[in-house]
């Protein structure tokens, strides 16, 4: 056997999964769960759960900006916005969304106002204005003198041979009847605009399958033939609503509907509700559509240096600086695919885009290459992907450097990054229940949990030693197998585990408590800093096990600097 002390002093790797603990370039752990990996490399007991509020049921959870102090929580539950400041509920506000809608509504805030995309429901945008919050509509813009719709509008391709019969209609010079020689319209059409002998046309009355009324604002002259020429508007109970939604270069942007899942459609600039593409000047809106061999379902569009645009099948950025009509420069980056299901809202961590890959078992970091040029999408969970389960939410905490993923089973998995301090480190956070949603707002990361099947808003404090000042969580680190001079040890006697702990005043090593000053039993004592060790004896043969675990039940503070193994192992 040979003699050995080995010293862990940096878990910048976090829990990393099984496949990886033969390989000697690892600063991880075979478990990590209800810690966090600190700056400096070591280990600390999460923050305790505070309670914030009573919810009716499950919420999703939204941050909404106003201004760098004015800032509000969203919480979207069945039919209900609950707005909350400083952790105070201040309004409750009647929305059209009930909880099956919840998982795909979209987003995008400008200043005091944030709109709200689902492809089944026409936009709405809440404004924060003076002290009241206004729910409404999103409106397209209207032109006054002729009452046109600034809608864009398309030929689908459902409709590619369909001619539209047009005949004159009692009900007077404003009114004509739209026929078709095959099955067509629906009761859905009802209030949908088309565009047809150069004027937009609304429809009024469903009839049946090849003919419905409309009315224009204007007159017309009945044509002798049926027209060919004709386009219906993008967006519509029919044809569906924007999936996708971002501000870019002062633009308003949709991505993606219902029937036309790969278009992408740019406002003017500075006139957010006004889709005219007019005679394609610089400031007039744009419309393209992402071509490739595969069928392109938009996903999210994201305002970056580009204009990103991640689909079921790839990341899409368009590079113009300034983007106009005639200046697009759209290209496929990658092909990873983000999830089309749900919306997962991609995360800006250090300069780049972050976004749940549509395999559902890993998160892409896209970045610019060292040229500025090209995108990659690095795979920032390589290490970790068996903590991948499903996610079905996620949020950044910029200041604590915390990407939290909340997975379809209730666990969180947490991401600290810190690209200058060399620390990438996944870990798990469990509770006494169930984590549904999360969000950040100035720096504090709010969840809901369903506790006994009731649902509540908590947030993550510094000052929380338990979960809601009822329930208790353990922590737990387990060290990777033991390798010496790059071989597998197959049989291992250790003597004295030691760790260098800082403000602590609790820690079982291997199921033994350590032997801490009295003194930290004091409440008043904020904790013992230096090296506590425990002795050992006997052998252990399955060297794939943990040498150490390192854990507490104990509702106490506890961070742990490094830990040193001394002992004899057999190769």
């Amino acid at each position: 056997m040979g003699d050995f002390i080995k010293t862990q002093n940096t878990f910048a790797d976090g829990e990393v999964a099984p496949e990886f603990y033969a390989r000697d370039n690892i600063n991880g752990l075979s478990k990590l769960e209800n810690m966090y990996v600190l700056a400096g490399g070591g280990l600390s007991r999460r923050p305790g759960l505070e309670h914030v509020a009573d919810l009716t049921s499950a919420a999703r959870l939204i941050a909404f900006s106003v201004s760098e102090n004015e800032n509000y929580l969203l919480a979207l539950t069945d039919e209900h916005i609950l707005i909350f400041s400083d952790g105070q509920e201040i309004e409750d506000i009647i929305s059209p969304w009930d909880a099956g809608d919840l998982s795909k509504i979209q987003y995008a805030q400008r200043f005091g106002t944030i709109i709200f995309v689902h492809p089944d429901y026409q936009p709405y945008t809440l404004k924060k204005s003076d002290d009241e919050f206004i729910l409404s509509a999103f409106n397209f813009a209207v032109n006054e003198s002729d009452m046109t719709v600034y809608i864009p509008f398309m030929r689908f391709d459902d409709t590619e041979n369909l001619k539209i019969t047009v005949l004159s209609n009692s009900a007077g010079s404003n009114y004509a009847t739209f026929k078709t020689d095959e099955d067509f319209w629906t009761p859905d059409d009802v209030e949908g605009i088309f565009l047809l002998l150069e004027k937009q046309w609304k429809i009024t009355e469903y009839v049946n399958a090849k003919e419905v009324k409309a009315f224009v604002n204007g007159t017309y002259t009945v044509p002798s033939a049926p027209v060919s020429d004709w386009r219906e508007a993008a967006f519509s109970k029919k044809r569906g609503w924007p999936c996708s939604i971002t501000f870019h270069q002062d633009r308003l942007v949709f991505g993606g509907s219902r029937s036309w899942p790969s278009g992408v459609w740019l406002s003017q600039v500075g006139r957010h509700n006004n889709f005219n593409v007019g005679t394609g000047l610089d400031d007039e809106a744009i419309f393209i559509t992402l071509l490739s061999q595969q069928r392109q379902q938009i996903c999210t569009v994201v305002s970056s240096d580009n204009l990103q645009i991640l689909t079921s099948t790839g990341e899409w950025a368009i590079s113009s600086k300034p983007l106009t009509p005639s200046v697009v420069d759209v290209k496929q980056h990658t092909s990873v695919g983000s999830v089309a299901s749900r919306y997962l809202p991609p995360q800006k961590i250090e300069g780049s885009t972050v976004f749940i890959s549509s395999s559902k078992k890993d998160i892409r970091e896209l970045s610019l290459d060292q040229l500025g040029e090209n995108y990659n999408a690095t795979d920032l969970c390589a290490l970790s992907k068996h903590l991948m389960q499903d996610p079905v939410d996620l949020s950044y905490n910029e200041e604590m450097r915390q990407l939290f993923v909340v997975m379809n089973s209730g666990d969180m998995a947490v991401l600290n990054k810190n690209s200058a301090l060399g620390i990438s480190a996944w870990g798990t956070y469990k509770t006494q229940g169930t984590f549904k949603s999360v969000a950040t707002v100035q720096g504090e990361t709010f969840v809901v949990v369903i506790r006994n099947e009731n649902a509540f808003l908590e947030k993550f404090s510094e000052s929380a030693l338990q979960d809601v000042d009822e329930y208790g969580f353990s922590f737990t680190a387990s060290a990777l197998p033991v390798r010496a001079s790059g071989h597998n040890a197959n049989k291992l006697r250790l003597r004295k585990i030691s760790a260098r702990v800082l403000n602590t005043k609790t820690l079982f090593i291997n199921e033994v408590r350590a032997d801490l000053p009295n003194e930290i039993y004091n409440e008043t004592f904020d904790g013992y800093s230096g090296d506590v060790s425990i002795n050992l004896l006997g052998c252990q043969r399955n060297c794939i096990n943990a040498p150490w675990t390192i854990k507490s039940s104990e509702q106490l503070p506890a961070t742990v600097l490094s830990v040193s193994m001394y002992g004899y192992y057999l190769v």
